[in-house]
Formats: structure tokens, sequence, C-alpha cells
């Protein structure tokens, strides 16, 4: 009886000494899991490249620039691109380096933003291999006293042809038809290096030359969608009808819903280059 009771309280105390243990070693794994895993703030997570919000779901989108990159799904021609997508590259937003030497036109145009009251910075130069990429790239964070949101990376020549159509056109029409200046003005995609879905041909997002308005915030708290508008919607199918063909006189490319499927909810405006003066405006 004596001998079973020492055993039985040698076991308990072997017992007792192997969970302590045991314990032990999973605060140890569970301290260093934590140090692993919260080396940036999760929940203030920005996209590398300023490419706006995702806004389309269909087809897979293949990058043109890194094939080492896992591909993506949900992407199409000419659609906003995914910004979580871009957190894995390499930041491009950097500012530009003091003592870097702009060319006479490039000088000459931003002298034409600060003449439209566009609040802009100079960026680094951008380049992702290929034809993808921007010399002189600004970072338009607003048109007076019109927020972009959020800041679109564009070539500064389409920085100026946007800013002087939301002033001349954009602004005026809003006026017009609501009584109402106009806040904030909601990109979905500037600068993002991707070709034309079908077509092998890069995009002119990948050149800084293109923007996708989503939305248009009026001062008055009215938020008109760009899809097109219900049959009722007299006053912003008339402002967005408006908006969009003045476009034309400004831009080469305008593209919105009702050209397709994947334009169904924005607005595309790019300033190719084409032949002939030929615009594409649909």
């Amino acid at each position: 009886m004596v001998g079973n009771s020492r055993a039985a309280k040698a076991g308990m105390a072997k017992s007792g000494r192997a969970r302590r243990l045991a314990f032990g070693l999973a605060a140890l794994a569970s301290a260093a899991g934590i140090s692993a895993c919260t080396t940036g703030d999760v929940f203030n997570l920005q996209p590398a490249v300023d490419v706006g919000t995702q806004t389309s779901g269909v087809p897979q989108y293949v990058d043109a620039w890194a094939p080492a990159v896992p591909q993506y799904s949900g992407m199409q021609t000419l659609v906003p691109s995914n910004p979580y997508m871009t957190a894995a590259y390499p930041r491009m937003d950097e500012p530009l380096a003091q003592g870097n030497q702009l060319p006479a036109e490039e000088i000459d145009c931003r002298n034409d933003l600060r003449r439209l009251g566009v609040i802009y910075t100079d960026i680094a130069h951008i380049q992702n291999g290929g034809q993808c990429g921007i010399d002189y790239p600004v970072k338009v964070s607003a048109i007076g006293s019109v927020q972009m949101k959020p800041a679109a990376t564009l070539t500064c020549a389409m920085a100026a042809s946007f800013a002087t159509w939301t002033k001349s056109e954009l602004v005026p029409a809003a006026r017009l038809r609501y009584f109402s200046g106009v806040k904030a003005i909601h990109q979905g995609s500037s600068y993002s290096c991707r070709r034309i879905r079908g077509e092998g041909v890069l995009s002119e997002h990948g050149k800084g030359n293109a923007l996708d308005v989503m939305s248009i915030e009026l001062n008055n708290g009215k938020d008109i969608d760009v899809r097109k508008p219900g049959l009722f919607a007299f006053r912003e199918r008339s402002l967005l009808n408006t908006v969009r063909a003045d476009g034309c006189s400004y831009f080469t490319t305008v593209l919105g819903p009702g050209y397709n499927y994947d334009h169904r909810n924005h607005f595309h405006f790019d300033i190719k280059n084409r032949r002939n003066g030929y615009r594409a405006c649909r």
C-alpha cells in the first residue's frame, strides 16, 4: 500500500512537471508566432502603387511586367486595379530627389498645373520593365477645391488635361444642374501596368495617360455614381451625358457605361496619341 502510494505521488509529480514544461513551450511558441506576424500595422495597409479600388470581377488579369508574381483574378481590360494585389510590389511613389532636372516641356506643364490650381507632388521616375512607366510622374491630390480620392499618379500632360476638363466642364455642369460645387472625384485607377485584354497592347494606364472616374461627390452631399442612372434620374443622366460628351474635347479616348461590360461602372479618360487626330468617344 505504501509502495503504491509513493509511486502514485511520484507519477503525479512527473505529470505536473510535464504539464508545466508543455505550457512553457506553448507560450514560447505563441510569442514567437506573434512577433513574426506583426512586423507592420495590418490595420493600415496601403497599396504599393496608387491604383485605386477594384471595380469589377471577371476574367483573369495577367500583369504585363511581373511574371514572377502570382497571377490575380478579377481584372478586366481597362478596369480599375485591385489595390491589394500591389502590396507585394515595390513602392513607386517616392518623392522626386532634389536636384533632378526636368525638361523644359515638363516645367511648362507644371506651370500650367499651378495656374489650374492643381495640388500635386513630383514623384520619382517609374519603370516597371518593358514599356510600362512614367518618366516624370506627378501625384495629384486636388484640383482647386475638388479633391482627388485617392490621389492619382499620372503624366503631367494627363493631369493638365483632366484638370482643365474638371474646371471647364464638370464643375460648371454640376452647378447648373444641382446648384452645388464638386467636392471630390473618386477615381478607380490612374497609373497601372497592364495590357488591353485580348489585344496584347499596353493600356494607357501603363503609361500614366489614363484615369478612371467612378463617382462624383458634390458639396451638397449628393454622390453621383457614374453607372447608368435610372429611368427617371433626369438631372443625373443629363450631367453624365454632358460631361462625357464634352470630354471628347479634352481627351482622345472617352469610354463609359453602355460601351461594353468592362466599362459599366466608370468613365475611362485617356490622351492616347492617335493617328490623324482620331478620337474614340463612346
